[in-house]
């Protein structure tokens, strides 16, 4: 099991803390901070899937006028969890 927590930068959201198990299949994501609706949404739909197929669905995601999102930073943080030992 490998765990990160992560602050996001350029959103709303404040913290994000992600979890996989060993196949790298995600088992946690909690966001913490900004839309809360959304932040639940996206925390749920990642749950069961493999790293690598969520941080190609959601990096580049952009939010309005900025250039990056919630979803965005989450693949961040997923590629940071992806390089823990």
């Amino acid at each position: 099991m490998k765990s990160v927590e992560f602050i996001p930068s350029g959103v709303c959201s404040k913290k994000m803390i992600v979890e996989c198990d060993d196949n790298e299949i995600i088992t946690k994501v909690q966001i913490i901070g900004g839309c809360p609706g959304n932040s639940l949404g996206v925390s749920k739909l990642c749950l069961g899937q493999k790293i690598d197929d969520v941080i190609s669905t959601l990096e580049g995601v952009r939010c309005g006028m900025k250039s990056t999102s919630c979803p965005d930073q989450l693949s961040k943080a997923l590629n940071k969890l992806k390089e823990t030992k």
